[in-house]
């Protein structure tokens, strides 16, 4: 009984402490962007409901962190409530200027565009600091680190070896260690001819692509079963494993059923596991989606690190706005994948699924937990781009329909609209809780 509930705790916390972070950025983005726009904000909220400590600042601002840390929320002078909707009073026009309803059209634009684009920033900053702590791999193929590996792997390789040719296949590249991989047989120990204190030789070491867990996709089969990165799948029903390759297609053969794994892992050396592959749906090479069987695992890693270089901050920052870009047109395509039926809609998770996923990669290190949140960043700030009534893009769509016709729309279409709003963003939400509930 323990465990689950210790579990659930964990879960929660994760989640609660990556919303807070997402949307405090979030928020400030609207507060500083406001701020420097010439709108005064009244109220930073972290969390809603009740107030449990609160600070005045010299603009007259009060920040405060609510009971219910379930978000969190900006109030600029004018607005009634925390969705920044107006008041539909009239406002002494010496103070107008400085509301957000009364500022120019720009500076409201900026404002509201503020909110998402900080998000778009702070997944930017991770990824790349990420880039800049763990380096980038040399373009020639030179051994880092070795990785730690079961007892029956022989790695006689070394750091500081550069990689010249495995078996008779000749490496260039690190994409050459793959393709060797493809071409010799499967054997437990393979020859690898490096180059070492000026001189060629050959030494004995794994398959290129060995069955070596680098990373876990959380709420998959895998995280379900328990695998973590770092562990060696060492046997598949009882049979040795040696290749990356025999795991995957292992899992595609066993089409849906359970997968018995034998697995190394460091301080607690061989454990069994069965997992159970799940049919996903995904970008097909040739566009469009295809589905296919998996666990939710990546690897293929030999057991070293490549040596890596230093990367600048602008490399970094390029590093980083390529994946948050690929994480906001990933939703994009995956969105209008499931609006035209080429994917099924299982695919839309709700709070839970994220709050689960959220506790395993919290789970599975800080790294990781680091990792999502600019992932969740990244994907928060596009859903919020969307042009739906009531989120910042709903409001920026208004704001264009003003700066094309020279007005607002009427208070009656707000009225609708913003209502029409309201019921698209309960009714996804429900719609995904109903997923995470009853989706396998």
């Amino acid at each position: 009984m323990i465990a689950p509930i210790l579990e659930t705790v964990w879960t929660l916390a994760a989640f609660v402490t990556a919303l807070a972070v997402i949307v405090t950025v979030h928020e400030y983005g609207h507060y500083i962007v406001g701020r420097w726009s010439g709108i005064r904000a009244e109220v930073f909220s972290v969390g809603f409901g009740p107030r449990l400590i609160s600070r005045r600042d010299r603009r007259g601002t009060v920040w405060q962190v609510a009971a219910l840390p379930l978000g969190g929320y900006v109030r600029f002078l004018g607005d009634a409530n925390a969705a920044s909707a107006g008041t539909g009073q009239a406002v002494d026009p010496a103070v107008r200027r400085r509301t957000l309803h009364g500022a120019p059209l720009w500076a409201r634009f900026a404002t509201l565009l503020a909110g998402p684009v900080f998000n778009f920033i702070l997944s930017i900053l991770i990824f790349g600091g990420f880039a800049i702590v763990q380096g980038l791999p040399q373009p020639e193929p030179r051994v880092g680190t070795i990785a730690a590996a079961p007892p029956s792997v022989v790695n006689d390789l070394q750091p500081g070896d550069r990689i010249l040719a495995v078996g008779d296949i000749p490496v260039e590249s690190w994409g050459d260690l793959g393709r060797a991989s493809d071409a010799l047989p499967l054997a437990a120990t393979q020859d690898w001819t490096v180059e070492r204190d000026g001189s060629r030789i050959t030494v004995a070491g794994p398959d290129p692509m060995p069955a070596r867990i680098t990373g876990v996709a959380p709420r998959s089969a895998a995280a379900d079963a328990g695998l973590r990165g770092g562990d060696v799948v060492t046997a598949i029903a009882g049979e040795p494993v040696t290749r990356f390759d025999q795991l995957r297609q292992a899992v595609e053969g066993a089409q849906g059923g359970s997968v018995d794994l034998t697995v190394w892992r460091e301080g607690q050396g061989g454990l069994d596991l069965t997992l159970t592959p799940r049919l996903s749906d995904l970008p097909a090479e040739g566009g469009g989606f295809e589905q296919r069987w998996l666990i939710g695992v990546t690897g293929g890693e030999s057991f070293f690190t490549a040596e890596t270089r230093r990367a600048g901050p602008f490399e970094a920052l390029r590093i980083g706005a390529v994946q948050t870009w690929g994480i906001i047109t990933s939703s994009l395509l995956g969105m209008w994948a499931m609006v035209t039926g080429q994917i099924g809609t299982c695919n839309l998770g709700g709070a839970i699924s994220i709050a689960e996923s959220t506790g395993q990669a919290a789970s599975a290190g800080g790294a990781n937990f680091l990792w999502w949140i600019a992932v969740l960043s990244a994907a928060i700030g596009f859903l919020n781009l969307l042009p739906i009534p009531v989120l910042d893009g709903g409001h920026l769509m208004f704001y264009a329909y003003e700066a094309v016709a020279g007005r607002p729309p009427s208070d009656r279409i707000l009225n609708v609209l913003t209502a029409a709003g309201m019921a698209i963003v309960l009714t996804l939400m429900v719609f995904g809780l109903t997923n995470d509930l009853l989706c396998p």
